[in-house]
């Protein structure tokens, strides 16, 4: 693709970086088969080869942009499944995050819109805050008939009332600082990204991944600070909140490791994973943390991956062994099979445990959470919602598997079947409790199993 910046254009680090990305696109259109809204759509500005050409003229024209190339950037799930399929290498993710930030930082959103995402930026990162809006939710959504029907505003309420549960589940608390010791002579020492919509919605799902890892030698330490990825408000396009994120965090591993080195940063949240591993890319200008970002961004894995490691990771989970059998429909999060490029580890995990797999239909598309995708897009999201549902339910599964939080809040409310996290089968399969909600399903030997 042939682009025309100026030298003062180029001379802004990200636009240079964006340039290159442009320039390896070729319009093939290979894209657009996977691509979640322009299966839905079918319009071509709502395809990712559309989109790289309205993010093109968007900054080689600069100025504020018209409010339809907004849109269409807006409708981007950042699912990555383009870069999956794409024969030519664009980095779509760094092109579409750069046209968001230049969205933000450009382009005057109505009040309520700017009220709205303002909320997301301040609420959704900070656990103590979002507990306190979840209690508030659950109480309005006995209000939510008296909301209007029309309107963009309205939906968007509506939908986040509908996410919100109406019973939280108990807090577990797990401060900064924590550390859970091996059972038995300690292998492996870890970091765990605790998280923040996770530890509110799902505390079990850190409860699991601490049970499988000290039970197989590796001490877990929560280190003090490591708060939110960054990856909520990155896709909001707010830059510096993100990088803000970025450099608490690479501080707070630095810190933590005075005590001794960590093998690996697990996260057991996907979309908070490829955030971290892009650590590297994203203070690449930063003259005193680059170094140490990419070297955090190098020690990330997802859960699922340190544990398919095995022996290399010095974790042995050749014992696992499904209490009874068990169909599982495994759903693999568009940020752990695109993003992150981890396809096998959590299937060849769950079927060496002794579970049945069931795949997924369009298992490649995405199932429309997408961070804050479901309550910014409620309309498109539902439709991926229910799309996707209605193929999980074909599968003839007993229990939904995936290793994203954002995943499982979508999917659990509308599936005939129990949801639950990658890792609490797998701790469930060494000796753990029986996962929340597989309690009649598994039965009386899995229970006391």
């Amino acid at each position: 693709m042939q682009t025309h910046f100026s030298l003062a254009q180029l001379a802004d680090p990200a636009t240079r970086e964006s340039e290159q990305i442009l320039r390896n696109c070729v319009h093939c259109g290979f894209c657009t088969a996977t691509c979640p809204t322009y299966v839905l759509l079918g319009d071509e500005r709502d395809s990712p080869r559309g989109r790289i050409y309205l993010i093109k003229e968007m900054l080689e024209g600069g100025g504020p942009p018209d409010p339809a190339t907004v849109t269409h950037i807006d409708r981007c799930l950042s699912c990555l499944s383009c870069m999956t399929t794409c024969p030519s290498g664009v980095h779509y993710m760094h092109l579409v995050d750069h046209g968001r930030a230049y969205v933000q930082a450009h382009y005057r959103r109505p009040a309520a819109e700017r009220a709205l995402r303002a909320l997301l930026a301040a609420v959704l990162p900070r656990p103590g805050l979002f507990r306190l809006a979840m209690r508030g939710a659950s109480l309005a959504r006995l209000g939510r008939g008296l909301l209007p029907r029309g309107g963009a505003l309205a939906a968007r309420l509506r939908a986040m009332l509908e996410l919100a549960p109406e019973a939280l589940p108990p807090a577990q608390a797990m401060p900064g600082g924590s550390v859970f010791p091996a059972e038995g002579p300690r292998r492996r020492r870890v970091a765990l990204l605790a998280g923040c919509v996770q530890q509110t919605l799902a505390p079990q799902i850190n409860a699991a991944t601490i049970r499988l890892l000290t039970r197989h030698g590796c001490e877990v330490v929560v280190p003090d600070g490591l708060g939110c990825c960054g990856a909520l408000v990155h896709h909001l396009g707010r830059e510096a909140d993100a990088h803000a994120a970025a450099r608490a965090n690479v501080r707070a591993l630095r810190r933590a490791e005075a005590a001794g080195a960590f093998d690996a940063l697990l996260v057991n949240a996907s979309g908070c994973g490829t955030m971290l591993k892009d650590y590297g890319f994203l203070l690449r200008e930063d003259p005193e943390l680059a170094g140490a970002a990419a070297d955090l961004a190098a020690r990330t894995r997802d859960i699922s991956e340190f544990c398919a490691a095995g022996a290399a990771a010095g974790l042995d989970l050749s014992a696992a062994r499904a209490p009874r059998p068990l169909r599982v429909a495994y759903h693999a999060a568009c940020s752990l099979q695109h993003g992150q490029k981890v396809i096998a580890a959590p299937r060849r995990l769950l079927a060496d445990a002794g579970f049945e797999l069931r795949e997924i239909a369009e298992g490649h598309l995405c199932c429309g959470s997408a961070g804050t995708y479901n309550i910014l897009q409620p309309e498109l999201a539902g439709r991926l919602r229910d799309r996707k549902a209605g193929h999980v339910g074909r599968t003839g599964a007993d229990v939904l598997a995936t290793g994203n939080i954002g995943c499982l809040t979508q999917l659990a409310p509308v599936l005939e079947m129990p949801a639950v996290h990658t890792v609490e089968l797998l701790d469930w399969a060494t000796g753990g409790p029986v996962p929340a909600g597989l309690e009649l399903v598994a039965g009386p030997l899995a229970a006391a199993g």
